[in-house]
């Protein structure tokens, strides 16, 4: 999972409150931050306008932080979380990364002769543009004669050019949101056209989904989401596999020392890690040690989860973080 979308929470001094709640009715949503409420004031927070009406509108679950009296950030959540409030010098992103789950950045089309349907997942909300160049001529006909031959060559550079103009399309959202998958379905000639007009970053992602017509798309997402999930387990038995080749580091202190020098590529979670940790206002700056934290020019080093320190130090240093069973503690997949 890459963490950009939360790297605006570590871009403003903390106290961070963070709140979860499932979802719920306005009457219900209220009944219960009565509760959180309390619970906030108790840890040394306050309630604010803003976040008393994010978190009391009506809606499915989410997490919602805020810092400085404002809110920073509000997430929808997949599933129903347990009502937590917290107020920490860090965010507590740690459920609502775990509910998320690893991300896959990808294109979804559906193309035909006429065009294709492009949808975004990557970077902010998806988002799908319709790419159509040409309208006519379309169909071929059995109308024969003289101009039949030269009828045909004109519906064939139609379906030629809406091929091309898909692939543009499909090449700059590759390279905008850094598509790890591009799944293409429709008609079969018009999907082999395609890929004889994509670049080479493109082609190298493309996989083919049998089922989904532009008129019909049954089938299709479940197809999508098989596609995604295989991805997801093949690229986390890579990480295990790069793991255990290097002799990456684990546990947080070698965790940490790795990614102050730059070199994680990729953390390996087991979950939460709610072990405390000593931290600065550095975004590297984490060590089970208070002392070591003070060498570094750290005046007074602040106590906090692990789990939220090594996620700020992943999103900051450009690091992605999986979680799986297959580690006991926090470990690294180095760069190099």
């Amino acid at each position: 999972m890459r963490l950009d979308f939360i790297r605006p929470l570590y871009e403003r001094p903390g106290p961070y409150a963070s709140v979860y709640l499932g979802a719920l009715t306005a009457r219900e949503r209220a009944t219960l931050w009565t509760s959180l409420r309390d619970e906030l004031e108790r840890a040394g927070g306050a309630a604010f306008d803003e976040l008393e009406e994010e978190v009391r509108s009506p809606g499915p679950g989410r997490a919602v932080f805020a810092a400085g009296g404002e809110v920073v950030l509000s997430k929808v959540l997949p599933g129903v979380p347990r009502p937590l409030v917290a107020f920490t010098p860090l965010p507590h992103v740690t459920p609502l990364l775990t509910q998320l789950g690893e991300s896959v950045p990808h294109l979804r089309v559906i193309i035909d002769h006429a065009g294709a349907e492009v949808g975004v997942y990557g970077d902010g909300s998806p988002r799908t543009r319709t790419v159509e160049a040409e309208e006519w001529p379309l169909q071929k006909t059995a109308q024969g004669g003289f101009s039949q031959r030269r009828y045909e060559r004109a519906v064939e550079e139609t379906w030629e050019k809406n091929a091309v103009a898909v692939a543009q399309e499909v090449d700059e959202q590759v390279r905008r949101v850094d598509a790890q998958l591009v799944l293409v379905a429709g008609e079969p000639h018009s999907r082999a056209m395609l890929c004889d007009h994509l670049g080479t970053k493109s082609t190298d992602r493309v996989q083919m989904v049998e089922r989904g017509h532009r008129n019909a798309t049954s089938g299709f997402e479940q197809d999508v989401e098989d596609a995604l999930g295989s991805w997801l387990d093949d690229r986390r038995a890579e990480l295990l596999e790069r793991l255990g080749e290097q002799g990456g580091p684990t546990g947080v202190a070698r965790v940490a020392q790795a990614l102050r020098e730059g070199r994680v590529h990729a953390l390996l979670m087991p979950g939460e890690l709610p072990r405390p940790v000593w931290i600065g206002e550095g975004a590297t700056q984490l060590s089970p040690d208070a002392g070591e934290l003070r060498t570094w020019g750290v005046e007074q080093p602040v106590q906090e989860r692990a789990d939220s320190a090594l996620a700020r130090a992943a999103a900051m240093t450009g690091a992605e973080m999986w979680f799986t069973d297959q580690v006991q503690d926090v470990a690294a997949v180095l760069r190099y």
